[in-house]
């Protein structure tokens, strides 16, 4: 997925108010840009950090900049923008690249199921149980290639793993799709010290049936695209 208009380099002065952050652009101008991410962004948000902004000319919308990218500065990213993994994936199960979806060619974004919730994707195709298709943004990585999740407590989404099992149960197909939004992890692993709540519900959910698939993504200032799948392991720390 290609991002709408060319982004720009800056560095981090500051995350505040979740939602936003002070930016200085290289030609030395300071603008504020949205953080389109409510997480912690632990390892993200380091003031100096070198980052990339996505312009818009947008009258509707107040702030000029959004933030998108993190660059390590070694040849590796990480992506900040949570609402950038759901249209990645529709991209990608929409033309079949996805390997274990690719059987489904009917994809429905945000059906309405479960308890008050809307999956994100729902897939169907003749001769196959329905799939339930979550995805979670993983950007969190606190060891050298291994990527985590959560970075902070998810009571919304030990939620959603109760009701995928619900799912699962009812014989219908529940996949948790984990997209590891950076470039320098290998593996993925619960990160059961930050919220064992939620790592005690993945297991559950997967003793119920429920699918777990993580993919890592390849990164660049003009695009991000869904690549191979990666193992989920063991936290080791």
């Amino acid at each position: 997925m290609r991002f709408q208009t060319d982004l720009v380099p800056a560095r981090l002065i500051r995350r505040y108010k979740r939602f936003l952050a002070d930016c200085t652009l290289e030609d030395g101008r300071e603008v504020v840009a949205h953080c389109a991410n409510p997480g912690s962004m632990m390892g993200l948000a380091e003031p100096g950090s070198k980052i990339w902004l996505e312009p818009n000319d947008d009258p509707k919308k107040k702030l000029k900049y959004g933030w998108r990218l993190v660059d390590h500065e070694n040849g590796h990213f990480t992506g900040v923008d949570t609402g950038l993994p759901n249209k990645a994936v529709r991209a990608a199960l929409e033309a079949g690249s996805i390997e274990a979806l690719s059987a489904y060619r009917c994809v429905k974004p945000e059906v309405k199921y479960g308890t008050n919730s809307r999956i994100d994707f729902l897939l169907s195709q003749q001769g196959f149980p329905d799939a339930y298709v979550e995805v979670k943004s993983v950007t969190l990585s606190r060891e050298k290639g291994q990527a985590e999740f959560p970075d902070s407590v998810t009571a919304r989404g030990a939620k959603h793993l109760g009701e995928l099992a619900a799912v699962a149960r009812a014989g219908h197909r529940a996949v948790l799709l984990y997209l590891v939004q950076r470039t320098d992890c290998t593996h993925v692993a619960m990160a059961d010290d930050i919220d064992p709540t939620y790592a005690a519900a993945h297991k559950a959910a997967t003793l119920e049936g429920v699918e777990t698939l993580c993919l890592s993504t390849h990164i660049s200032p003009q695009e991000v695209t869904i690549a191979a799948p990666l193992v989920l392991g063991r936290l080791t720390r």
